[in-house]
């Protein structure tokens, strides 16, 4: 598996925090921006502009594959 993270100087763990923030929650990015820089991130909206774009439908694919293997075992699937 390749890493997708290597040529970004931020840590995958903030990637991920601020994709899946954008994603998750009805949040702008600069609503973003400004909740990562309350937790000490500076970080600009355009960044996570990018971020989003990159790696969004890849953490969009790991939801739906979660959601699908974990739903597959209830009765409310079938």
């Amino acid at each position: 598996m390749k890493n997708s993270f290597r040529y970004f100087k931020t840590s995958p763990e903030v990637i991920r925090l601020a994709v899946m923030m954008y994603i998750r929650f009805p949040m702008s990015l600069r609503q973003v921006e400004d909740l990562l820089d309350e937790r000490g991130i500076d970080i600009s909206y355009e960044t996570v502009r990018g971020w989003w774009n990159r790696f969004g439908p890849m953490f969009a694919a790991e939801i739906r594959k979660n959601r699908s293997a974990s739903g597959q075992g209830s009765p409310q699937w079938k």
